[in-house]
């Protein structure tokens, strides 16, 4: 985006809500779920199916990324694609998104308007038809982003953890261990002491752009979660914890044991196994469905003491907490 002077990029401070407000519905598209979009007191969205699937998920500075790192055009994008991630683990398509902003007074509207920009653009790549239809805006001395995604599963039932049965295949859609490289590039190579400084991109080496991209501006395969729905997978889950830890999870709610090919996993299982924030989709079918875009790395087995296995042993890694492994300091 071009410089603007202060006079045409005023801080949040010295504007109006409504001009705020102004700048992101001239961003946000229009939904084709969309009856009645912003401007009355609540949006009103299609669900052709009946039934609605709701989920939400907040950043914050400092617990959750940092402004020396993301741009606000990182933050509408991200903001957007780990919402829909968890409407598309249910097999359910995104219809809409709801976005409640609390914005410190000394940040610039440009800032909105790149974080509206991220939003819809997220929407239209990964999830056509979804758009942001309504929110809420106040003043913060912490930037927080909390999005609520609404989804339709269109006349089928929700793929739930708790559906994956002995015999079926394990198999997941999107990268693994990518975005928690891209995290351990930032805090290795682009911190001051404590505090985190811009990203500069010639200190990159091979791999570490793709890396960032995954970990700053994530692209989950959402359209995946409908096409594994209707192949007829039994169980399904948005992989935001990391693979071992999300497996266990489904492990426990479908009552089996999901043994794990180290081979399948690439040439860093280590970090596919703990690495957080992939949203990836993780989801078991019967041994003879497998769609397109999805790639097997397991099985499932009768319950046993361990609910993950890798090549028939117990696995150690933790998988990914955000209390313990991102450093909630602000900047």
């Amino acid at each position: 985006m071009p410089s603007r002077s202060a006079d045409d990029d005023p801080r949040l401070g010295d504007v109006s809500e409504g001009t705020i407000l102004q700048a992101i519905l001239a961003r946000t598209g229009h939904g084709s779920h969309t009856i009645l979009g912003p401007g009355d007191d609540a949006a009103v969205i299609a669900a052709p199916s009946g039934s609605v699937v709701a989920t939400t998920d907040t950043l914050v500075h400092g617990p959750d990324f940092r402004l020396a790192w993301s741009s606000g055009y990182d933050l509408g994008w991200k903001s957007a694609a780990v919402n829909l991630a968890d409407i598309a683990a249910m097999g359910a398509r995104p219809t809409a998104l709801l976005v409640a902003l609390a914005v410190p007074r000394d940040l610039r509207l440009s800032f909105i308007e790149q974080l509206a920009d991220g939003f819809r653009e997220a929407c239209e790549a990964l999830a056509p038809g979804c758009a942001v239809v309504g929110g809420d805006l106040t003043v913060s001395d912490v930037l927080t982003i909390a999005v609520t995604a609404l989804g339709d599963l269109e006349g089928r039932a929700a793929v739930t953890r708790s559906g994956a049965r002995q015999g079926d295949v394990v198999a997941v859609a999107g990268e693994l261990g990518h975005a928690a490289h891209g995290l351990a590039v930032l805090f290795g190579r682009f911190r001051d002491g404590d505090a985190p400084v811009a990203i500069d991109p010639a200190r990159l080496e091979s791999g570490e752009r793709a890396a960032l991209s995954a970990q700053l501006r994530p692209a989950p395969p959402i359209g995946l979660g409908v096409m594994a729905s209707v192949a007829g997978a039994t169980a399904m889950m948005d992989i935001s914890d990391g693979l071992a830890l999300d497996a266990g999870r489904l492990a426990t709610a479908s009552d089996v044991t999901l043994d794990l090919s180290k081979a399948a996993l690439g040439g860093s299982p280590e970090r596919a196994l703990a690495g957080g924030e992939d949203h990836a989709l993780l989801a078991t079918f019967p041994a003879d469905v497998l769609p397109p875009g999805f790639r097997v790395i397991g099985a499932v087995r009768e319950r046993g003491e361990h609910g993950v296995l890798v090549d028939g042993a117990p696995v150690s890694i933790e998988g990914w907490d955000p209390y313990r492994d991102w450093d909630s300091a602000a900047g």
